[in-house]
């Protein structure tokens, strides 16, 4: 009898490990859905945001509106909505007067986050990352979870998105006489904050990352044309930054194409 060997495809494993990640972060959502495990403290139960009211006022005043306002923690108790979630069951919190080590914190645990954002998660654990995984920052060194945009820049433009990057980054601040436009795109136009396999937090690597915008035109074999200009002599030196030619990638005072 012949024996049947069934060889799984690239496409197989592809498909089957999307299903997969769907299934594991499909888990954390909004008031109808669980979250993957919420943060426990022994013995304690839930109270609901009601009670978080009477010392944070500073900070319910803002939650309401908040994406993570709307999270569920596991259970059908209807107090386990908003603070909880994160934060885990606070009734030990509340009858010790805000002890310390009452509640879970997620400022000290990124875990916490990553109950949700899974993905943030593997990021981090990528070559080039900001030191979250190793303890040395917090997710909400950048994040203000408590208000209805999670990134501390508030709003929606990437302009005040920026300035959650500029608290650390300053020397990129500028301003600049002969500014980079991607600049007002916002940093994570060429950077992923949470990690990349490229240096710097980079989206690409080499000169793919400037040709995603600087577009590309071949009208004469040999030629490369980028801005008018022929490129095809120095792509092979290196990247657009380190060939000698665009060093001051963010901004300029001696030239409009981003020279020293």
């Amino acid at each position: 009898m012949k024996k049947i060997i069934r060889r799984w495809s690239a496409n197989t494993w592809i498909f089957g490990g999307l299903a997969a990640w769907g299934l594991l972060t499909g888990a954390c959502v909004m008031v109808d859905r669980p979250m993957v495990a919420p943060p426990q403290i022994a013995g304690a139960v839930f109270v609901g945001s009601n009670e978080c009211k009477e010392c944070h006022a500073d900070v319910t005043h803002t939650f309401g509106g908040a994406t993570h306002a709307n999270l569920k923690a596991q259970g059908d108790n209807a107090k386990n909505i908003g603070c909880e979630s994160c934060h885990g069951p606070g009734s030990k919190h509340v009858e010790s007067g805000g002890g310390a080590g009452t509640i879970v914190n997620p400022k000290t645990s990124p875990e916490t986050c990553f109950q949700c954002h899974l993905d943030k998660r593997a990021e981090f654990q990528l070559p080039h990352s900001h030191p979250v995984a190793s303890g040395k920052m917090t997710c909400s060194d950048c994040h203000e979870p408590h208000k209805d945009d999670a990134v501390i820049g508030g709003g929606t433009q990437m302009a005040s998105a920026n300035e959650t990057c500029f608290k650390c980054h300053s020397a990129q601040r500028g301003p600049y006489v002969f500014e980079h436009e991607a600049s007002r795109e916002g940093c994570v136009s060429c950077h992923n904050p949470h990690g990349t396999v490229n240096d710097k937090m980079l989206t690409a690597r080499n000169q793919a990352l400037c040709l995603q915008c600087h577009n590309q035109q071949q009208t004469v074999a040999g030629q490369l044309m980028i801005g008018g200009r022929d490129h095809a002599a120095f792509v092979s030196r290196g990247t657009c930054w380190t060939a000698g030619c665009h060093e001051a990638v963010h901004g300029s005072h001696v030239s409009s194409s981003l020279r020293f």
